[in-house]
């Protein structure tokens, strides 16, 4: 080897040969091979960024992330005269020589000397592959400095790894990798993308006026890319031409092909970009996708490496969303709520038993255009999952309080005698749950819906009696039913505490419909609660596939959820959906409308499917509230969780479970839950005038033939119209249900499934 030196400064090192002198004075030739080590070193290569693509449970694609645009391809998928255009112009004599151009170093040189500095490269097609790749592996501005800058060391480090990476790899593998690596400009890395993003063609089917654009713009891509207006295409269509004249030069196209491809147009047609959430065809989805991915330590130890792993880790990610199921809850919302309107509804469906997310939709159009009515964040979902502070969940929140209830052993006609208003008997009477009391005596809270007067678990829950739940929350404990809640995954949207107040059963607590609908799945799956699951497998760039199982565990009693579920269904034929109607399977559910209809709600769940759907106006619930309100073209005076929620989610509920086969409930244990306990309906007292209403009348408990309680008269206990007669409480067709009838509300059987 010999050094070039010029004085005492740094000399130039050229492999194999002895090199003129070059300038006149002062400028020899001596050995260097002592003073510079100039041996192959190993260069650490890091997989160059590529795209992660995301696809629905089906495989479609759905969007893509990526820092850097690109898409590795092999060698055979370009088309040749890409080949021939990027060795000509870059390195003509690739194939020829080693890891250092002799001949191009020497030329290099000598316009180095003459500018007193390094003005030109002379670098080999090898040498700016493994620049790409010492640029692509800085974390730091120093480090892509270092990369970059115009010093004689920067060369020789280049060279040292040039020359392992000549024994590493075949010249057909370094020309394969470098295409791959290599920045075209605007916005595309490696060929692949880059054809696309030019001229909207494969790399395979680039033609030779195209592949002379993209040769010739590696050189300088930030100057002649063409995003950036006429002047910059000016410089790229001249660049493109000196490359076609390099080529008719080398004698690798003839004057005739060379004409032609330089009377050709630019061309460029700027193909968008895939990727990124705004492009997808499911936003919301895509959005919380890519939450789950950066903020859960499952996908990295920290949030540098879980951004990497997303954006560069060229990943397929499979994931929970049914195309159909989507689709059925987009109509369902177009049908009930149009994009213009202020309110906005959301709806979220998982599936009980995983956890799986099978569909999010909502009413607005994602963007940021204000003038189009879009929105920028997930309505869905929570703020950890690119959400806001959503919506109270109204009395949606009543289903804790009643599995509560259940869980300490009351039963289903267990009740009181519910007032037209509620108020706290004392500070004591509700303890938040670090046992501080909350109670507020001073405030009484009235009825929106249903009446006053005797209730059970039942009817108080069919009716949604507020100053009964408020009863049943005092008596079964605020912070159990807190804990009822937790249990089932429920968290504030905004990631804040839950506000532990009387209220809670009332649902004063901001939510967002994952979370609701996950929680109500779980009693369609017998109390087994799954954390919510948007990732089924990510396959990564080496095509090892990871999959992802539920992450589950019972959180209630199946007999709980069972009884609760019996409960639940009434809510369709005998309560507050009782216009709307069920859906023609088992199903179970619960309005919720919040004071004054700042928000409404509806969550209700099969053993199939669950789903959640909540209405309120981004702009402010408390200060737009739904009264008063064209939403969908209908004007309502007031917005109830069975006015829009309830119907959107019949409306998805069936066009989702099409072609699923129906599952039904589990019967409820009668003999745990049946009937009345400690709370049961008193009888009315009693007349004892002795006369004929009185105890020895005909309508007394010992007349033998009036209408009495004990008697066996017509009405009497053991008459046709007596509690143990066919049609009283423990008759056949009785309140009770011990026979065959599906009348009345008793305190003996279950009620049998509804649907």
């Amino acid at each position: 080897m010999r050094l070039v030196a010029i004085g005492a400064a740094v000399g130039v090192l050229v492999a194999g040969v002895a090199l003129p002198a070059v300038g006149g004075a002062g400028l020899g030739i001596v050995s260097a091979t002592n003073e510079v080590n100039l041996k192959p070193e190993d260069l650490t290569e890091p997989p160059p960024a590529e795209v992660t693509v995301v696809q629905d449970a089906r495989g479609n694609e759905i969007g893509r992330f990526y820092e850097e645009y690109r898409e590795v391809v092999k060698l055979d998928e370009m088309a040749e005269v890409m080949k021939t255009a990027i060795i000509s112009i870059e390195d003509y004599r690739f194939y020829e020589h080693g890891a250092i151009d002799i001949e191009g170093t020497i030329r290099a040189l000598a316009k180095n000397l003459q500018a007193g500095g390094v003005s030109q490269g002379g670098s080999s097609i090898t040498q700016q592959y493994v620049k790409q790749v010492l640029l692509n592996s800085a974390d730091t501005e120093k480090e892509k400095n270092a990369a970059l800058e115009s010093s004689y060391a920067r060369k020789l480090n280049e060279l040292r790894y040039a020359m392992a990476v000549e024994k590493k790899y075949s010249k057909d593998e370094i020309l394969e990798k470098y295409l791959n690596i290599a920045y075209f400009g605007a916005g595309a890395y490696g060929v692949e993308a880059a054809a696309k993003r030019f001229f909207g063609v494969t790399a395979a089917d680039l033609t030779l006026p195209q592949a002379a654009t993209l040769a010739g713009a590696v050189q300088d891509p930030n100057s002649t890319d063409p995003n950036l207006g006429k002047k910059s295409r000016a410089l790229l269509l001249n660049r493109r031409n000196v490359v076609l004249n390099r080529m008719a030069e080398l004698k690798k196209i003839t004057p005739a092909e060379l004409a032609e491809a330089k009377a050709t147009k630019l061309g460029y047609k700027g193909t968008k970009l895939p990727g990124g959430c705004e492009s997808s065809k499911y936003p919301y989805f895509c959005i919380y996708v890519r939450n789950e991915i950066l903020k859960n330590p499952e996908f990295g130890k920290t949030a540098k490496a879980r951004l990497e792993f997303l954006n560069r880790g060229g990943l397929t990610i499979k994931t929970t969303i049914d195309p159909a199921m989507q689709a059925a809850a987009d109509k369902a919302i177009k049908k009930w709520v149009h994009p213009s309107d202020n309110p906005a509804a959301a709806e979220a469906l998982v599936q009980p038993g995983t956890g799986a997310i099978k569909a999010m939709a909502t009413s607005r159009t994602y963007g940021r255009s204000k003038a189009k009515n879009e929105i920028s964040y997930n309505l869905v979902a929570d703020a950890a999952h690119g959400g806001a502070v959503g919506f109270q969940a109204g009395s949606t929140f009543k289903a804790f309080t009643l599995i509560t209830a259940l869980k300490e052993g009351m039963k289903i006609n267990d009740g009181f005698t519910a007032g037209a208003g509620y108020t706290s008997p004392g500070y004591s009477a509700f303890k938040n749950c670090k046992g501080q009391p909350i109670g507020d005596p001073t405030h009484t809270i009235t009825n929106d819906e249903g009446s006053p007067g005797w209730k059970t678990l039942q009817t108080g829950t069919w009716d949604s009696v507020n100053t009964f739940f408020l009863m049943l929350e005092q008596k079964v404990g605020l912070c159990d039913t807190i804990n009822t809640a937790k249990s089932l995954g429920i968290h504030r949207s905004d990631g804040g505490s839950l506000q532990e107040f009387e209220t809670f059963t009332l649902g004063i607590n901001e939510m967002d419909p994952v979370t609701v609908a996950n929680a109500y799945a779980a009693i369609g799956a017998r109390g087994k609660y799954c954390s919510p699951m948007a990732i089924a497998q990510i396959t990564d760039r080496d095509g090892k596939t990871t999959a992802y199982k539920p992450k589950c565990r019972q959180a209630l009693d199946p007999e709980v959820a069972d009884a609760a579920a019996d409960v639940l269904s009434g809510v369709f034929d005998k309560g507050t959906m009782k216009a709307v109607g069920g859906i023609g399977r088992d199903a179970g559910g619960k309005t919720g409308t919040t004071d004054s209809s700042a928000s409404a709600w509806f969550a209700g769940f099969t053993p199939d499917l669950a789903g959640a759907v909540s209405i309120g106006d981004p702009r402010g619930s408390q200060d737009h509230k739904l009264n008063g309100v064209t939403i969908g073209g209908r004007y309502y005076g007031s917005v109830f969780g069975a006015s829009i929620p309830g119907p959107i989610w019949k409306d998805t509920m069936i066009g989702a479970l099409k072609n699923v086969p129906p599952s039904s409930f589990t019967p409820i244990n009668a003999e745990r839950f049946g009937g009345c306990g400690e709370s049961c309906q008193p009888a009315p007292p009693p007349s004892d005038n002795g006369d004929a209403t009185g105890d020895e009348g005909p309508g007394g408990f010992t007349g033998a033939d009036g209408p009495g309680i004990n008697d066996n008269g017509p009405a009497g206990n053991n008459g046709p119209a007596g509690n143990n007669g066919p049609n009283g409480n423990n008759g056949p067709n009785g309140n009770n249900r011990n026979g065959p009838g599906n009348h009345g509300n008793g305190r003996g059987g279950p009620n049998p499934p509804v649907g």
